[in-house]
């Protein structure tokens, strides 16, 4: 017999529980609804930002277009949340993991949610108008896939892919940004944070592979069944060789390459001691991802800077 959650719970990934709990309930719902309590995501959606303006040599110089691009992550990240869970409200009620969010549970309206999804776009448009007219007509352009994201889980068996090139797509801005141009080492190193994405969401959704089964959601975690760990560390590995092949590009170096040999221990680190039936573990290694944007970011800010 399932039972209602009360709007009292928060969810179990939560990291900020006690903080959260002690908001008003309208304040707790909003706050929950755009993951303040999870930074993990928008860490994950910031660094690919990040590397694109430090591989392009803006690390330094354009210190200011990173702190920009870390407010517009925490809003847009939450942004697309609420979109999501508002696309994604009758499923949510029907797994255990995510009963408890803001709109299923009745903590938050439609009708608030949708409002506070405007709030959320005002600070990216903010942020937009920081950009120059190339960076902002890409960042424009992720507008659709990032629509599209939520019902990709109904419709194939790969919504991680599609998440890895509305993830990444930061990178594209920052680097059309500081080099005022779309080029080949941006391409490589955008392809090589899709397959990253795609590696740590599997891993993240091996925490619903059971309630994904029964409602009928697709994830890559379902399609690669017992290989799951095999093929994360499949992605990982493409994802690392896109990077090696960009920094490549930007300095034909040994020196450049060896630079990715943090984030490839760390990446593998996360492989061998990745357990598929084991949910706290699973959410702990995707977690590990911020440190592993950190070790990718202080790898391009080398490469990308010249002495």
């Amino acid at each position: 017999m399932q039972t209602t959650p009360s709007p009292m719970d928060i969810v179990p990934d939560s990291e900020h529980r006690g903080l959260v709990a002690r908001l008003p309930p309208t304040l707790r719902g909003l706050a929950l609804l755009a993951r303040f309590d999870r930074p993990i995501g928008w860490w994950l959606l910031f660094w690919p930002g990040a590397w694109g303006i430090a591989l392009a040599g803006g690390a330094w110089a354009r210190w200011d277009l990173i702190a920009w691009f870390l407010l517009g992550s925490i809003a847009m990240r939450g942004a697309g949340c609420v979109f999501n869970d508002i696309v994604d409200r009758d499923l949510d009620a029907q797994v255990a993991r995510t009963r408890a969010r803001p709109i299923p549970s009745g903590l938050v309206s439609l009708r608030l949610a949708w409002i506070w999804l405007g709030v959320l776009a005002l600070v990216g448009l903010v942020v937009l108008l920081q950009l120059t007219p190339l960076a902002a007509i890409v960042a424009l352009a992720s507008l659709a896939p990032v629509a599209a994201y939520p019902f990709m889980k109904r419709i194939t068996w790969w919504p991680q892919a599609w998440l890895g090139l509305v993830f990444s797509w930061a990178l594209l801005v920052g680097w059309s940004d500081v080099a005022g141009a779309l080029t080949l080492p941006m391409w490589l190193l955008y392809a090589g944070s899709i397959a990253w994405v795609i590696g740590y969401d599997t891993i993240y959704a091996l925490q619903d592979r059971e309630d994904d089964a029964m409602i009928g959601v697709r994830s890559s975690a379902l399609r690669m069944g017992r290989h799951v760990k095999a093929g994360v560390g499949i992605f990982y590995a493409i994802a690392v060789g896109f990077w090696a092949a960009a920094f490549w590009t930007m300095r034909p170096d040994p020196l450049a390459i060896a630079a990715l040999v943090p984030a490839a221990l760390h990446l593998g680190w996360q492989v061998v001691t990745l357990r598929a039936d084991d949910g706290a573990g699973a959410l702990a290694r995707f977690r590990a991802n911020r440190f592993t944007g950190l070790l990718i970011f202080l790898a391009c800010m080398v490469v990308g800077t010249s002495l």
